[in-house]
């Protein structure tokens, strides 16, 4: 995208609640940047074509096309039929994003020993997509923004600490019309989210009009 039509932007900033999602409307070219405050906070991500919701972001897909598990900046992320959907154009983190890990939802918390009702991602993207009345068939695989988790020699997967510096951002922009979903992880069982949740910043780039 050219500078005069970056400049063209309207930004608009949302903070999105530990805990809780939230679901928007990009059209191609639109940005949204993830500003992870504090360091230490998980963003669960999906993206799905805007006129279909069983057509989404897929990480199997992604890692495949990437020969990674994480794209990286200026790399991009494709959908379950290898179609382009997000590019990263700005990665100011270490670079270490999560795409193996399904998102959490109300029995992983159970497993976890829960015994109380615990807000997950899952719940929180039906609730984000209700809300701006887009239907989805399923619960992709997420990408995992500052999400940590090591894989061991011994092919371990470890739920590793945060390893980001507050402030620490991705920018990701629409290779086509998309809904994007964001989930602020509420899990603070496990050290994935240093601790417990916290809220995070959503820079929204759009053309005026």
């Amino acid at each position: 995208m050219s500078a005069e039509a970056l400049d063209a932007m309207i930004t608009e900033t949302v903070i999105l609640p530990a805990g809780h999602g939230l679901a928007l409307r990009l059209a191609l070219g639109e940005r949204v940047t993830v500003v992870c405050d504090n360091g230490k906070q998980v963003v669960d991500t999906w993206a799905f074509a805007a006129e279909d919701g069983s057509h989404a972001m897929s990480m199997e897909h992604s890692r495949v096309e990437n020969s990674r598990l994480c794209a990286k900046e200026g790399g991009q992320y494709v959908t379950d039929r290898r179609e382009p959907i997000l590019a990263v154009d700005r990665d100011a983190s270490p670079g270490i994003h999560d795409t193996i890990m399904a998102a959490c939802d109300a029995q992983r918390y159970v497993n976890l020993g829960c015994t109380h009702p615990h807000r997950s991602c899952a719940d929180n993207l039906h609730e984000a997509v209700a809300a701006i009345g887009f239907a989805i068939a399923r619960v992709p695989q997420p990408l995992n923004l500052f999400m940590n988790i090591p894989i061991e020699a011994d092919q371990r997967l470890v739920q590793g600490m945060p390893q980001g510096a507050p402030g620490d951002h991705v920018t990701l922009r629409a290779l086509r019309d998309v809904v994007v979903a964001f989930s602020c992880c509420p899990q603070d069982i496990t050290p994935i989210n240093g601790g417990g949740p916290a809220d995070v910043t959503l820079r929204i780039e759009r053309r005026p009009g």
